[in-house]
């Protein structure tokens, strides 16, 4: 009787939350005003752009140029911001400029979404630095992929993640990517890691989406599934994963947030119409170049700038007449969405297959 009192009054919580949300055009503070200065914990569920990081010309951080995009993702619907990740060109920032990246992001968003912050460093001391930095400086969550360079068996892996969710009130979702990181979090890695208990979801990129499955299967609920993979994003939705860690997110921010919502809403064919018109500009993000095929998006679409910091070169010549003819060909065909679909009015339950 007691777990039935508790799931219909967590029922009612949810029915109270969504009503005083849903007429808002204007993200309103996540969890309420009486937060401020605090860390939020995190609901693993929706879409959760992985940031560009903007420069300027003399290659020091662009904050106007990254303030414009993050208020585009915000008004879309997004609920969290993913700075310095791969995407974010983490591997060329300074442990300083990470750090003003990080309180400058906090900042902007002002707890209309939750602040993710990327850990990809190749010792754990590292990690828990950063970790600890994360913690002090307002992030509401972590991002964490296995130590970089060497490549950790599994025992090691486990452990890396473990010593830093012991050291850490911060939620931390895995970042699984055996492809680009040749290190795969296997189920019975995941069984281990069960144990901690602010280890709460997993960016799912081993490009197999019966993992979805395989996942659900293992542990129901007890991790959160975020897709990782842009081309993989509306078939891991169907098959019940939880948000979507996006890329082409950061260019076009209403159809991704639209595709999501509409496919947990079981509008599935609206969902597929949108994601069919995406699927090659989504493709962008399964390339080496996925930093400046999709800085080269955002400037198309007025979202942010093109500039990379070096070694990363932008793309020249036909590369990139090819690259813009892809981009240009989806601005011309933009398709208009369907209402409701897109904003913190189109806000739905994303538990399960819809």
């Amino acid at each position: 009787m007691r777990a039935i009192t508790a799931i219909m009054l967590n029922d009612i919580k949810e029915l109270i939350n969504k009503s005083s949300t849903i007429k808002q055009k204007v993200s309103p503070p996540i969890g309420g005003g009486d937060l401020e200065g605090a860390n939020m914990s995190i609901t693993w569920k929706g879409v959760f752009p992985a940031v560009t990081t903007k420069f300027t010309d003399k290659d020091e951080l662009d904050f106007d140029a990254f303030d414009k995009n993050i208020e585009a993702q915000i008004e879309a619907g997004v609920k969290g911001i993913i700075i310095g990740g791969s995407l974010g060109e983490a591997s060329v920032l300074t442990d300083r400029e990470k750090i003003d990246l990080l309180k400058h992001t906090v900042n902007t968003v002002n707890k209309r979404a939750y602040v993710v912050l990327n850990i990809a460093e190749q010792t754990t001391k590292a990690a828990l630095q950063c970790a600890e930095n994360a913690l002090k400086y307002g992030a509401d969550g972590l991002m964490m992929l296995p130590p970089m360079r060497y490549k950790a068996d599994d025992a090691e892996t486990v452990q890396y993640f473990a010593t830093v969710a012991k050291n850490t009130e911060l939620h931390i979702m895995i970042y699984n990517n055996p492809v680009d990181y040749k290190i795969e979090v296997t189920l019975d890695m995941f069984e281990e890691l069960a144990e901690y208990d602010n280890i709460r979801a997993v960016k799912e990129s081993t490009r197999d989406v019966s993992n979805v499955t395989r996942m659900i299967n293992c542990f129901g609920d007890r991790y959160k599934i975020l897709c990782g993979v842009d081309t993989l994003a509306l078939e891991s939705l169907f098959m019940g994963a939880d948000g979507w860690v996006a890329g082409l997110v950061d260019a076009f921010p209403k159809e991704t947030v639209a595709i999501f919502n509409l496919a947990k809403q079981g509008r599935h064919q609206e969902a597929l119409a949108i994601y069919r018109w995406f699927l090659p500009v989504l493709e962008l993000d399964i390339h080496p170049k996925l930093v400046q095929y999709i800085k080269l998006a955002e400037a198309q679409t007025g979202l942010g700038t093109e500039t990379v910091r070096q070694p990363r070169l932008p793309v020249t010549g036909e590369e990139r007449k090819r690259i813009l003819g892809i981009i240009h060909k989806a601005i011309a065909t933009r398709p208009e969405l369907p209402a409701g679909s897109w904003g913190v009015e189109a806000e739905v339950d994303v538990t399960g297959v819809s």
